[in-house]
């Protein structure tokens, strides 16, 4: 049967279109519909909307399912927006997290909340914009915000606010000092750009050395200047 045929919302559709676009080993719509992430994000709506209608045993019990069925946790008071999607499974995503539109997290990812003292009314976990990937193994922690466009290096440990279109890796998490667009155009999988001179050392490394031959170049222009002029012949 052809997919066209499936009757179903066409918003539905372009879900499952756009997590068809990130993800290259998915044939079909058919193939998206068993993921897990796919799965566990239909039951995070039912129990986000039992929430909201203060139904927290029923919400926490559809919640406790969804984890059973998919070893994905996301808390049914987390907002989540249009198209995201959770790559292979193993993740955690806190209570008062909130999720903008076609952000894509990969496994083993931890959207985690701190002491509810330190937060602001409350808020513990991270504020994802839209567009976010998130590399598998990172841990974002906090009450802190992820810009829009943003990227999260794999096994990145994150616990300050990253800049709208940054890619940041490392532990803790930094922002990589080049373009990545040269060495990961469109859609960067597990937002880890692929190329040695995306790593933020190497490429501080070139940095200084560029700035010491310019240092170099100045010196040298510098003694030729207050070298004496050639004293004229006597006829």
């Amino acid at each position: 049967m052809e997919e066209k045929q499936i009757e179903v919302a066409p918003g539905f559709l372009s879900y499952l279109d756009s997590v068809k676009a990130r993800d290259p080993a998915a044939r079909s719509r058919w193939e998206v519909l068993l993921y897990p992430g796919v799965i566990a994000l239909g039951f995070h709506r039912i129990g986000h909307w039992l929430w909201g209608g203060e139904l927290y045993f029923l919400a926490r019990l559809v919640n406790h399912i969804a984890r059973f069925l998919t070893a994905i946790d996301i808390h049914p008071g987390a907002k989540i927006g249009r198209n995201f999607f959770i790559d292979h499974g193993f993740t955690v995503i806190g209570e008062t997290a909130e999720i903008g539109d076609d952000v894509t997290i990969y496994q083993n990812v931890t959207l985690g909340g701190t002491n509810p003292s330190t937060g602001i009314g409350g808020k513990r976990h991270p504020t994802i914009r839209d567009g976010v990937v998130i590399g598998s193994g990172a841990q974002v922690l906090g009450p802190i915000e992820v810009g829009q466009g943003a990227k999260v290096g794999a096994n990145s440990v994150v616990t300050k606010d990253v800049a709208p279109g940054a890619t940041v890796v490392g532990i803790p998490a930094r922002p990589v000092p080049v373009d990545t667009v040269h060495y990961s155009p469109g859609f960067v999988a597990y937002g880890t750009p692929c190329g040695e001179d995306c790593d933020p050392g190497r490429a501080r490394l070139v940095e200084l050395e560029e700035q010491i031959e310019e240092l170099r170049n100045e010196i040298r222009t510098l003694k030729a200047a207050r070298q004496p002029a050639p004293k004229a012949k006597s006829a």
